[in-house]
């Protein structure tokens, strides 16, 4: 079927102009002012709107098993929720548990990908090390089409990356072609403070930021931006939410390293005064890793974001309930780590960021799409709105209005880090694939509609 998208603004990460845009079944097929509209053609009314690539969230954790529990939203009511928000691809994570085999933990998590409403792709997470890592994360570049893994360097003890692991996987990525990523936090540093917390009968969510104080981070990203620049590889670093990291990202880039910088929408909006609420439930309900930080950092992070060291934004969603989060009630360390954001993020981005002027529409679709698909390797396919590309599209209403609620969002956990915000820029249309999955408030995600998206490597240093 086709569809025609007329009288609106088409924003893509290079510039702005008039245009409609045609799509017939998956594919944007024309884009250009005054298009015939084809007999049959659903139309859809864009004036005074902007046309939009649909976003890609390069962070998603759904469905995980994590700290003894599964996290609320599974594929489908996760992707569901990214589509209402305009978000139409998300790159998730496999993580293997220690020892497991990764080419068993890459099925495990397809298979419950297959419920997806959008398009999907996997960051595949190295949790150990053997001569049968080394093996299977070839075969994931060559057969399973994934190109970037991901090294916890916190969590001791469950999924954490030494720094043998980290050399020989950033080794195994340049060979491969594959773009190393890294959490940022240095988890022995973190394991000790939170330790000392407790035996100090600070047990409540307040200890959970002071356990990981901003130089825990910085020293990681400094750490794997070095080994990074001795085994000769890129680097992704993900949810950046301190000035430290970003300032390690900068220098580093200065000095012609690859490196690119995440920020979550969540570091970007919400400070750290979410910690010391009388509302234990409250403050547990934000407890997430990195913690949310000082307004002085979330100015840093914009700069960032403007500046060009960070590139992409994420949501990290990861959703617990209340009930979920009560198991750390006498202990911090084991409230769940994880909010969500897949639904809200463009709108709170593009609200903060461009309302206020930091961002351009144009730059918005850079840190919301475009980048993520030209780091991990799926643009033009993703990322653009242009003849050839994907049939995902945000009709874009820069007046119209939402206020963020848990009551009213399709996410599921009950809770939201962004309760009681007026956005004011919001999808008004979302096409996944070509067919229209949301309109004015009203969702029609397809559980199983969504696609695994391969990832091509990217040029390999040797054949090995």
């Amino acid at each position: 079927m086709k569809t025609i998208i007329r009288g609106g603004t088409v924003v893509n990460a290079d510039r702005a102009f008039r245009a409609d845009v045609l799509c017939d079944g998956d594919k944007i097929i024309a884009v250009g002012e005054n298009l015939e509209i084809p007999a049959g053609a659903k139309v859809i009314d864009a004036g005074g709107q902007y046309v939009m690539p649909g976003g890609i969230d390069p962070h998603t954790h759904m469905n995980l098993p994590f700290m003894g529990t599964v996290t609320q939203d599974d594929f489908y009511t996760g992707t569901a929720a990214g589509l209402a928000g305009g978000t139409t691809t998300i790159i998730d994570f496999v993580i293997p548990a220690p020892k497991q085999n990764l080419i068993e933990a890459y099925h495990q998590w397809r298979e419950w990908a297959k419920k997806s409403a959008g398009d999907y792709t996997f960051h595949v997470a190295i949790t150990w090390w053997d001569d049968t890592v080394h093996r299977d994360m070839g075969i994931l570049v060559k057969d399973h089409g994934v190109n970037s893994f991901k090294h916890f360097m916190a969590y001791k003890n469950a999924i954490m990356a030494d720094d043998e692991t980290l050399v020989k996987s950033f080794r195994r990525c340049l060979d491969l072609g594959a773009m190393p990523t890294v959490h940022a936090e240095n988890g022995e540093l973190v394991f000790q403070l939170q330790q000392d917390l407790l035996k100090r009968g600070l047990t409540g969510p307040s200890s959970h930021p002071l356990s990981r104080p901003p130089e825990v981070e910085a020293e990681a990203a400094n750490r794997a931006i070095a080994i990074a620049n001795v085994m000769h590889t890129p680097l992704y670093i993900v949810h950046v939410s301190c000035e430290e990291s970003l300032e390690a990202i900068a220098r580093a880039r200065a000095h012609g390293q690859r490196v690119y910088g995440e920020a979550l929408a969540g570091h970007l909006i919400v400070d750290d005064s979410v910690y010391h609420s009388d509302d234990l439930e409250f403050a547990a309900g934000h407890v997430m890793s990195p913690p949310f930080r000082s307004k002085h950092h979330q100015k840093a992070l914009w700069q960032g974001l403007q500046g060009g060291n960070l590139h992409t934004t994420a949501t990290d969603h990861c959703t617990f309930c209340a009930e979920q989060k009560a198991a750390g009630k006498d202990d911090f360390t084991r409230i769940p780590n994880g909010c969500g954001g897949v639904e809200d993020r463009m709108s709170v981005i593009w609200d903060a960021g461009v309302n206020s002027g930091m961002l351009t529409p144009s730059e918005f679709v850079k840190v919301t799409s475009t980048n993520a698909a030209q780091i991990f390797n799926i643009y033009p396919r993703k990322g653009v709105i242009a003849p050839g590309a994907d049939a995902d599209v945000v009709v874009w209403d820069p007046e119209g209005t939402r206020t963020i609620s848990a009551l009213t969002q399709f996410a599921k956990g009950g809770f939201n880090v962004f309760e009681g915000r007026t956005v004011r820029g919001i999808p008004s249309t979302t096409l996944a694939a070509g067919n229209v999955v949301f309109h004015r408030g009203v969702l029609m995600a397809v559980e199983g509609a969504g696609r695994y998206i391969n990832r091509p490597a990217f040029k390999a240093t040797s054949a090995r």
